[in-house]
């Protein structure tokens, strides 16, 4: 923050562990000559990966299907019918690097994959494996709708209520990106009156959610604690690229993944500056 920075004269680089990087005031950082970098793609393939699964679990009531079975007797297979994915539609919000590789991993499933990425042209979405189409459309044709944009002003709440009713009765919904891009009480309701046919939910306004969020006392949703990108291979992915890339920045070189490009210049400056004072 802001205040944070006031207390930091000397500091050069802010390096966050992930891809998200909504805890960092960036333009702050900026106007302090501090340069932000991220490690947007080490846990690309993870969060995917959790992504496909969520769809599939929401789907085929996997999750629902082994609670019900390891506390009562009485029903029938039937009465946990769940749906194919193959031969449905994928829309995806934010087609990014996390977005990407679902679209790949949908498309070896036999689903249509729409996206929806105003920072993307429509050569670029073709390019990484969607159609690329508006917000409301991606609703309305989608089967199921997977969240992959940054949590910023534009998109907080981005999925509100009207936003569900626009949704196809039965579609899931899954958020793997950031809390705050979906507003919970809209969904809880969405799902309760039986808009939505299911919800796979990985991040919260407040993590963990309470033992009590409404949503998790819905059988139709599955629910993580962030996990999605947490695996041994993102984690240890996640810290040689941030370890390298500090390295390289500190070398005065451009990084690979530079949040404030626009600083780099006084960054060097600074560092140049830094240098002359340790000597």
């Amino acid at each position: 923050t802001e205040a944070l920075l006031c207390q930091l004269p000397d500091l050069l680089c802010v390096s966050t562990n992930g891809a998200g990087f909504d805890t960092v005031d960036v333009e702050a950082c900026t106007r302090a000559g501090v340069l932000v970098v991220n490690q947007s793609g080490a846990n690309a393939q993870s969060v995917a990966e959790a992504t496909v699964g969520l769809m599939l679990d929401c789907a085929r009531r996997i999750s629902e299907s082994d609670r019900r079975l390891r506390r009562e007797r009485g029903f029938s297979r039937e009465d946990l019918m769940g749906s194919e994915l193959c031969g449905k539609t994928l829309g995806l919000v934010g087609i990014g690097e996390i977005g990407t590789r679902v679209a790949r991993i949908a498309q070896a499933l036999g689903m249509q994959v729409l996206a929806h990425d105003p920072l993307l042209s429509a050569e670029q979405i073709g390019q990484r494996g969607a159609a690329s189409c508006t917000l409301q459309s991606l609703l309305q044709h989608s089967d199921v709708v997977s969240m992959h944009c940054p949590r910023l002003a534009s998109t907080l709440n981005l999925m509100n209520a009207s936003a569900f009713a626009a949704m196809r009765k039965g579609a899931v919904f899954i958020n793997t990106a950031r809390g705050g891009l979906h507003d919970e009480a809209a969904l809880y309701d969405t799902l309760a009156c039986g808009h939505l046919g299911a919800a796979g939910i990985d991040v919260w306004d407040q993590e963990p959610p309470a033992l009590d969020h409404p949503l998790l006392g819905l059988e139709n949703v599955v629910g993580l604690y962030h996990t999605a990108g947490v695996t041994h291979e993102a984690r240890k992915r996640m810290g040689a690229w941030a370890a390298e890339q500090i390295l390289q920045v500190l070398r005065g070189e451009p990084g690979p993944r530079m949040v404030n490009p626009q600083a780099f210049d006084v960054f060097r400056q600074r560092l140049k500056a830094s240098d002359h004072r340790d000597t």
